[in-house]
């Protein structure tokens, strides 16, 4: 086992298109990929690569890597990642278990794993399973458009080129309806409300809710950690998804007791060790991880190879926009609603260097 010689960070932003205006879900207009790569390297010169959640808190998170995880890592012979990963909770405790710490924990760990696995010549969806599969379903994941027919029109679309589920980020019942008019009968909808709505809220909307047969409802109240309400909500027969801002596996223990889907998301939740605990709970408990995907650098990729961990039912969030780039070569596209596993060793990311150089962060 090497030790681990460096760690550095980059802010790479990454304009995309959706067909809206950006505004519903985010503190201001929502028109860029914000990417927070993690790069470590070992005395031998093996490089692995990470991805931090940094939508909005880009510079914080990049800072967290390099001020608080570093030094947990660098000099070090890490061959127990996921034990690393736990004792690096324990040291960071008195920052938070959630948030930016956890992002940046996430980042590291992810980049720990691309490492091992090129170190054993392997896929890491082959390190996880001896059968991964070569390709998964993808559901298109739209953004929040409030207009009934910008909705219509893109869920429309996105069942012509072959997707069998889509999502949307919708608050009213004009939106819901008008999707699923536009998907016909047979397309999945679920429905994402951002923690938009009371309890009492979703209650009248389950009509709604039903007559447009809703898969799941994700993250319908605020706080989204409130599990007892979140239970109450599936009570009235609509399944509920939540999980991608919980941290930790701790944190997962109430939702996979509570509801249908739980949703970790690997660049926040604490990275591949962490992810893949939540998966082995959620399997012995029944429940389907779906897990949260709106990525397109190491987090994509590391979520794709995560599949190999999750039953067959399971299904990967596209973020349905269209990047002016993309930041890791050669990367995987759905085609009629699926997407094949990277391939190469590792994650299967390498970085477009090109691109890393033209949008990478100035300020």
């Amino acid at each position: 086992m090497t030790r681990i010689k460096s760690i550095s960070t980059q802010i790479v932003r990454i304009p995309f298109e959706d067909g809206g205006r950006g505004e519903g879900i985010t503190p201001t207009r929502w028109h860029m990929l914000d990417n927070v790569l993690v790069r470590i390297e070992d005395e031998d010169g093996s490089v692995g690569w990470g991805e931090a959640f940094g939508y909005f808190c880009a510079r914080a998170v990049a800072a967290a890597v390099e001020d608080m995880i570093a030094p947990q890592v660098i000099g070090r012979e890490i061959d127990d990642i996921a034990a690393w990963n736990r004792a690096t909770q324990q040291a960071l405790h008195l920052f938070g278990r959630y948030g930016i710490t956890i992002f940046a924990l996430s980042g590291v760990d992810i980049a720990l794993w691309d490492l091992e696995a090129k170190r054993a010549g392997k896929r890491l969806a082959e390190l996880i399973s001896a059968t991964p599969p070569e390709s998964v379903t993808a559901y298109a994941s739209l953004v929040a458009y409030r207009d009934p027919s910008l909705v219509a029109h893109y869920a429309g679309r996105a069942v012509a080129e072959g997707y069998a589920h889509v999502k949307l980020h919708e608050i009213a019942a004009e939106p819901i309806v008008a999707a699923r008019a536009a998907m016909g009968a047979g397309p999945g909808l679920a429905v994402d409300v951002n923690c938009n709505w009371s309890h009492d809220q979703a209650i009248a909307m389950v009509p709604v809710l039903r007559d447009a047969d809703v898969m799941w409802l994700e993250e319908p109240i605020f706080p989204p950690e409130d599990v007892a309400t979140l239970t109450a909500i599936e009570a009235h027969g609509i399944p509920v998804g939540a999980g991608e801002n919980a941290c930790t596996a701790f944190a997962f223990d109430a939702l996979i007791g509570g509801i249908t889907f739980p949703q970790p998301s690997v660049t926040k939740v604490g990275g591949i060790s962490v992810f893949l605990e939540i998966a082995e709970r959620a399997r012995a408990a029944g429940r389907v991880l779906m897990a949260h995907s709106p990525y397109f650098g190491p987090g994509y990729f590391a979520t794709l190879n995560l599949f190999a961990a999750l039953p067959p039912n399971a299904l990967f969030e596209y973020l349905y926009v269209t990047p002016e780039a993309f930041i890791g070569l050669d990367t995987p596209q759905p085609q009629e609603g699926r997407i094949a596993l990277p391939s190469g060793s590792g994650l299967g990311f390498a970085p477009d260097l090109a691109v890393v150089e033209k949008y990478r962060d100035r300020s």
